[in-house]
């Protein structure tokens, strides 16, 4: 499925929720059906700079395709993670590097974090593009 269907999916299930109560805790189920995180990229190399909370990323590249794990010692946090994870990850580096992440606003999450957990996110974003970039310069490289 392509980011921007995945995205438009998201922006669909949020919708469904009246108050941002409800939204936080539909992010922290998201979060919590996060796959386990490997113990091996728990590393100081893996942790995201920006976020106010622990945040590991780790990034492979399969069959051409970006694939993201991560995890945050943060409840909301991991849910945010969880979101970004479902819309990039198995998508082409130049798909992710190309891509627009509309439902961040759409959903109106930036609005609803704190300055810290809003520089965070921003934080993530880069740090995923960041390895698509590298992915993608691995694979012109080839």
């Amino acid at each position: 499925m392509d980011i921007r269907r995945i995205q438009d999916d998201v922006v669909e299930e949020f919708a469904a929720f009246d108050d941002w109560m409800d939204k936080y805790s539909y992010l922290i189920e998201l979060g919590n059906a996060l796959d386990n995180f490997d113990e091996q990229h728990r590393t100081e190399q893996h942790l995201i700079e920006g976020c106010q909370s622990r945040v590991w990323l780790h990034a492979q590249l399969t069959d051409g395709k970006v694939v993201y794990t991560g995890d945050s010692d943060a409840i909301i946090v991991k849910g945010i993670v969880a979101l970004l994870i479902r819309v990039l990850t198995n998508q082409a580096p130049q798909d992710i590097l190309d891509c627009d992440l509309y439902f961040i606003d759409a959903i109106g999450l930036k609005e609803h974090l704190s300055p810290t957990r809003s520089n965070g996110l921003v934080a993530m974003v880069k740090q995923m593009k960041l390895y698509a970039l590298a992915f993608k310069t691995q694979l012109s490289g080839k």
